[in-house]
């Protein structure tokens, strides 16, 4: 549908013809921000300009401002300048600032007094390490849209519920995965986590799940958790094989069953000739790659027809490997 320049500003419509938008593109951004009606196209170009000087690539920007029209109509110096300026400061790579607006170019139209400054203070009353703020922030952009009263609070109090001390460890499992905070409690963490209690998991195994492997928490129990228990159980493994199994590697319930645990189990039975149920005093095995660490020992072993337990064969770098089984080029 053809826009009459008259519907809109004439000024910002030839701003952004001249950038290559076409007239639905237009249309939808006049309908996400009224403020486009009054804005002035030098601003625009002027805040355009500051994006592409700040390291945005030029073919990223019409992305940018079509999920995010504000941005052409905030005060540069007042607005844009200031919340780059310190997101710059909790940054330690070029570019990482730029990756976040391009993640979520909603980040600048926070306020930086009101929205920026009471997050860091609120990550770093739960111990989150300084180094550690920045690369939450740019790492998901999106936090600094989330409500600190009723989503961060939330989720805080959730993860002090398995047992997490509120001055340290629920902000280190925050900094390690801090998409953790956008996912619904009563949707997602809780059904998992009792999902996880009724696969035999206790409360301090809950504990190491948050802590080391987080994204085990914010995975579907129906899609993914449920499936992967389902598969384990097909393998021949008793309930209590399975509590083993996630305690000593939680990572067994998200990973893809067709491109990694049924592949690793074939070839554990089929090719390495051992027991199943070996892997329940070494459920590491299952973090192991098939190609480059499986295949490549057993074939070492083999060769020298060496028998060992699969921690003696896969608990050691290459090195240590070849050394501890005399397997050196040459060697006896």
């Amino acid at each position: 549908m053809e826009i009459c320049s008259s519907q809109h500003g004439s000024s910002i419509m030839w701003f952004f013809r001249d950038r290559g938008f076409d007239d639905k593109s237009i249309n939808e951004m006049f309908k996400k921000c009224k403020r486009l009606e009054g804005a002035q196209r030098e601003r625009a170009s002027e805040n355009w300009a500051y994006l592409k000087s700040i390291g945005i690539q030029e073919r990223k920007l019409p992305s940018i401002v079509s999920k995010c029209p504000k941005i052409l109509t905030l005060g540069l110096h007042e607005k844009l300048v200031p919340m780059v300026e310190c997101l710059s400061t909790l940054g330690t790579k070029p570019h990482e600032v730029a990756s976040a607006i391009v993640k979520f170019p909603h980040i600048l139209s926070h306020s930086v007094e009101e929205k920026l400054c009471p997050l860091l203070a609120f990550f770093q009353a739960l111990g989150v390490p300084e180094k550690q703020l920045g690369k939450m922030i740019l790492l998901n952009p999106r936090l600094i849209s989330y409500s600190i009263e009723s989503k961060l609070t939330e989720i805080a109090d959730f993860l002090a519920s398995l047992g997490l001390a509120r001055d340290g460890m629920v902000g280190k499992v925050m900094a390690k995965n801090p998409f953790i905070m956008g996912y619904s409690i009563e949707k997602r963490l809780h059904p998992t986590s009792e999902f996880l209690r009724s696969v035999g998991l206790a409360e301090h195994d809950l504990q190491t799940v948050a802590m080391n492997f987080p994204e085990v928490l914010c995975r579907d129990v129906n899609k993914v958790l449920k499936p992967n228990l389902d598969f384990l159980k097909s393998c021949g493994f008793r309930d209590g094989q399975i509590a083993a199994l996630v305690t000593g590697f939680p990572p067994i319930l998200i990973k893809s069953v067709r491109n990694s645990l049924e592949p690793r189990i074939k070839f554990l039975v089929e090719v390495m000739g051992r027991q199943i149920d070996e892997v329940i005093d070494y459920p590491d095995f299952f973090r192991h790659g098939l190609k480059k660490r499986l295949e490549l020992r057993h074939k070492l072993l083999k060769q020298k027809n060496i028998a060992c337990s699969l921690s003696e064969m896969l608990e050691c770098n290459q090195k240590k490997f070849l050394m501890k089984f005399g397997l050196f080029e040459g060697s006896a």
